[in-house]
C-alpha cells in the first residue's frame, strides 16, 4: 500500500480550509483516510497552517511520501522551529 500525506478539501464554496491527512494514495481526495495530522486555512493571512511534527515524523519514517504542498508546510515548519532554538 502506498501512503501520502496530503490536503482534503473542507469548508462550504469560496471559503476553503483543508486537512493534513494521511491516506492510501487510490483513495479519493476527500475520501477515507488513514489519520488526520494538521489543518490549513488558505484564506487566513500569517499562520495558516498547522501541523503535528511528531506524527509527521512518525509518517515519513514509514515511508510515505508528501505531496508537494505538504512538503513546503513540513519545510516551513522545521525552519520556523530551528529559528525559535536559535533565539532562545
Amino acid at each position: 500500500m502506498s501512503v501520502k500525506i496530503r490536503l482534503k478539501r473542507m469548508g462550504s464554496t469560496n471559503h476553503p480550509a483543508y486537512r493534513v491527512v494521511v491516506a492510501d494514495s487510490r483513495s479519493p481526495r476527500d475520501g477515507k483516510f488513514i489519520e488526520e495530522i494538521g489543518t490549513y486555512r488558505p484564506l487566513q493571512k500569517g499562520g495558516n497552517f498547522d501541523l503535528k511534527m511528531d506524527r509527521v515524523d512518525y509518517w515519513l519514517g514509514v515511508g510515505a511520501k508528501p505531496s508537494d504542498t505538504v512538503a513546503s508546510f513540513i519545510k516551513k515548519t522545521r525552519k520556523s522551529a530551528v529559528a525559535e532554538t536559535a533565539e532562545a
